[in-house]
């Protein structure tokens, strides 16, 4: 398989089209770290006969992606499931990791340990930062996790008032359970990381 070089979240989307799974590595030209992770997942894609969408975007070029999935450090691997994005993976990683990734391996352990997956939601706004630093911590521990813009639904606003009897973001609901704003050692019991 080989890598495709894309250069606009247009390309992108129309490529997230094409395969039920996707991998797009945002890299920034004339750095190590990019160059290292570039290297790698190229290597990985080589060695994968899948139908999976491996894709490479430069930074210094592409303007249109990051902003959209939140990406503020290069190299970062972002996940597609169809077109909806799942999680990202930063900095540079073994090929190995790549492979294994690529071809779900990882969470193989996790699933073994008959532990079922938790329930996670994250009500949240684009703006606000601490919201940003939660899911980017979630990602971090490879938590999945749906995420709810509250400005833009409103239904679903008034329901987390509902549940909590609090407006401000963020709030994290995990098996039906409501934390109030990033409250990372009630969140790392929850969910047992």
């Amino acid at each position: 398989m080989e890598m495709q070089y894309i250069s606009s979240h247009g390309e992108l989307q129309q490529n997230l089209k094409k395969a039920k799974r996707s991998f797009l590595l945002l890299y920034k030209s004339q750095s190590e770290k990019s160059a290292c992770a570039l290297s790698n997942l190229n290597q990985a894609a080589g060695e994968l006969d899948e139908p999976i969408g491996i894709l490479a975007a430069d930074v210094n070029q592409v303007r249109d992606i990051h902003g959209k999935y939140e990406v503020t450090t290069a190299p970062t691997l972002l996940e597609f499931e169809g077109e909806h994005f799942r999680k990202s993976v930063k900095g540079c990683q073994t090929k190995d990791y790549y492979v294994s990734l690529i071809q779900n391996n990882l969470y193989i352990s996790q699933q073994s340990d008959e532990k079922p997956r938790k329930r996670v939601i994250v009500y949240s706004t684009p703006t606000c930062p601490h919201c940003n630093s939660l899911k980017d911590y979630l990602r971090k521990n490879q938590i999945h996790f749906r995420d709810i813009d509250v400005s833009k639904d409103q239904k679903m606003a008034q329901e987390l008032v509902r549940k909590s009897g609090q407006q401000g973001v963020p709030q994290t609901e995990i098996n039906g359970r409501i934390i109030v704003g990033f409250n990372r050692s009630r969140i790392d019991d929850m969910l047992g990381i």
